[in-house]
C-alpha cells in the first residue's frame, strides 16, 4: 500500500528542508525564510523589542528561536518549548585548507562530533557554511559536489573486510582536484559558490564550513515505508518543530501558553557555545518576552515554573543484525511512532511527569509512541534536554524519531514518524498545563 498523502507530503517537505540545509547556518536561514513567508517577524537582538502578541524569530549564528505570543498572554504566562538542534556530525574545514600531495588537490578537515567515519567514504560531498568578510558581513556558501574521501582498493589491502581502520589525520583528507596545491586556493571555490554575490576571497576573514553529503533524500522499501537522508539527526526534529509552529500560528489561538521553537547549534560537540543549549540564547529570549509582557522578576519565575520543554532529538530503533546491543525488553521500530527516551542517570531528562505528559499528548493526537532505554552494558548518549532542564529549571521530556545508522552520512527513518512528531508537537504548542 502507498503511504497516506499527509505522510508523503511531510516527508517530501522534510527532504526539501534537508537539501536546503547542508550546514547549521543554512538550516536556520531556510527556517527563517519559511517563518517570514508565514508572517513571522524577525527581530534584531541589538534593538529594543516591543511586547505583546504576535509571531517572531531571531537567528544567532547557527541557532534559531521562534515563538508565538497569543492575544491573552500576560506576565505569568508559561512557555511550551520544543528544543532541537541544527548541527550534525561531519568534518569541518581547517585553517590553510588547501592541501595535497602526489598531484592531488586535497582539503584539510577536522572531525566534527562523532560521525560514522566509514560511511563518508566514496561519496560525492560538498562544502557548506558561512564566510565572514573582513568588514564583518556574512555570506552563505555551498559548493555542490566537490570532494570525495576515496577508499583504498581491496587489491591494496586484502584484509580490509576483516576490519577497516581509518586514521582521522592520515586517511580522512578528501580529494577535490588535480594539480599543485601551491597553484590553487580552496577559498576561491567557496567564494565562487556564494549565490547572488561577488565575493573577493582575499577579503575572507574567517569561515565556518563543514562537509555535507549531496545525495538526494529518497523514499524506498517494499511498501515505500523507509526514508533515507543525511542529517536526520537532527533536522527531522527541527523541521517537525518548524512545521508545527507555523501551523500553530495559523491556528490563531487567542489564549494559552507561549509556543517556542528553540533550535540550537553545536549539540554534537557538547553545546558549549553562545548558540548552543549550554549558552544563554534561550534564557535571553524568554526574559525579553516576559519583559515585553510587563513581568516582574517574580512573575518571570512564575512563567518558567509554568513551562514545559519537549527535547526532540533522533533516537535508536532496534537493529535486526545487532539486537544484543539493545535493551532486551524495549525494541523500537521504524514507523512505530516517536520515541519516549528514558535514562536512569538523566542522560535524558524524562521523569514520570514527562512520561505522563508525552502519553497524554500522543493519546490526544492519536499517535502511537515507543519507549527507548539503553542496554545497561552500553553507555547512553545525551541531548539538549538535561542541559535545558538544568540551566533553566524547566521540566523537560526527551523524545525523537527512531533511526537506523545514526551519525552515518546517510541515516534511515520511517516515513510515518517525522509527521507524527510534528503532529504531537502542534498539539503540545497549544496545550495548557
Amino acid at each position: 500500500m502507498p503511504i497516506e498523502s499527509s505522510a508523503a507530503d511531510h516527508i517530501r517537505d522534510l527532504g526539501a528542508y534537508v537539501i536546503a540545509s547542508p550546514s547549521s547556518f543554512h538550516a536556520v536561514h531556510e527556517a527563517g525564510r519559511r517563518l517570514a513567508e508565514a508572517g513571522f517577524v524577525r527581530l534584531d537582538e541589538q534593538e529594543p523589542w516591543e511586547g505583546g502578541a504576535g509571531s517572531f524569530f531571531i537567528i544567532r549564528d547557527g541557532a534559531l528561536i521562534a515563538w508565538v505570543v497569543p492575544e491573552g498572554a500576560g506576565p505569568g504566562t508559561g512557555f511550551n518549548i520544543l528544543g532541537a538542534h541544527t548541527d550534525s556530525p561531519s568534518f569541518k574545514l581547517k585553517p590553510k585548507p588547501t592541501t595535497g600531495a602526489h598531484g592531488w588537490l586535497q582539503a584539510g578537515v577536522e572531525v566534527y562530533g562523532g560521525p560514522l567515519i566509514n560511511s563518508w567514504l566514496d561519496r560525492e560531498l560538498q562544502l557548506a557554511g558561512r564566510l565572514v568578510m573582513l568588514d564583518g558581513t556574512e555570506h552563505l556558501t555551498a559548493t555542490g559536489p566537490l570532494l570525495r574521501f576515496p577508499q583504498l582498493a581491496i587489491h591494496l589491502d586484502r584484509s580490509v573486510n576483516e576490519g577497516l581502520t581509518l586514521d582521522k589525520q592520515r586517511h580522512m583528507n578528501p580529494v577535490w582536484g588535480l594539480g599543485n596545491p601551491a597553484d590553487f586556493d580552496l577559498l576561491e571555490v567557496l567564494a565562487e559558490s556564494v549565490p547572488g554575490a561577488s565575493v573577493n576571497p582575499a577579503q575572507i576573514g574567517g569561515y565556518d564550513v563543514v562537509i555535507a553529503d549531496t545525495q538526494a533524500p529518497a523514499v524506498f522499501g517494499g511498501k515505500g515505508e523507509f526514508f533515507a537522508s543525511g542529517r536526520l539527526d537532527n533536522l527531522s526534529s527541527t523541521h517537525a518543530g518548524l512545521v508545527a509552529l507555523i501551523a500553530h500560528a495559523s491556528f490563531g489561538a487567542p489564549a494559552g501558553p507561549i509556543a517556542v521553537l528553540a533550535a540550537f547549534d553545536h549539540e554534537e560537540i557538547g553545546s558549549n557555545s553562545r548558540s548552543g543549549a549550554c549558552g544563554p540564547i534561550l534564557e535571553d529570549v524568554l526574559v525579553r518576552i516576559c519583559d515585553g509582557l510587563g513581568a516582574s522578576v517574580s512573575q518571570r519565575r512564575q512563567a518558567v515554573a509554568a513551562s514545559f520543554c519537549v527535547s526532540a532529538d533522533a533516537g535508536h530503533a532496534i537493529h535486526p543484525n545487532y539486537a544484543e546491543r539493545h535493551d532486551p525488553a524495549n525494541h523500537p521500530l521504524l514507523n512505530g511512532g516517536p520515541l519516549l527516551k528514558i535514562n536512569a542517570n538523566q542522560r535524558y531528562a524524562t521523569d514520570a511527569h514527562g512520561a505522563a505528559l508525552w502519553a497524554r499528548l500522543c493519546a490526544k493526537t492519536g499517535v502511537p509512541y515507543q519507549e527507548f532505554v539503553s542496554n545497561n552494558a552500553i553507555p547512553c548518549g545525551s541531548t539538549i534536554g538535561p542541559l535545558t532542564a538544568t540551566r533553566l529549571g524547566i521540566r523537560t521530556v526527551d523524545v525523537g524519531v527512531p533511526l537506523l545508522s545514526m551519525h552515518s552520512a546517510r541515516e534511515l527513518c520511517g516515513v510515518e514518524d517525522p509527521r507524527r512528531l510534528a503532529a504531537v508537537t502542534e498539539v503540545f504548542f497549544r496545550t495548557q498545563f
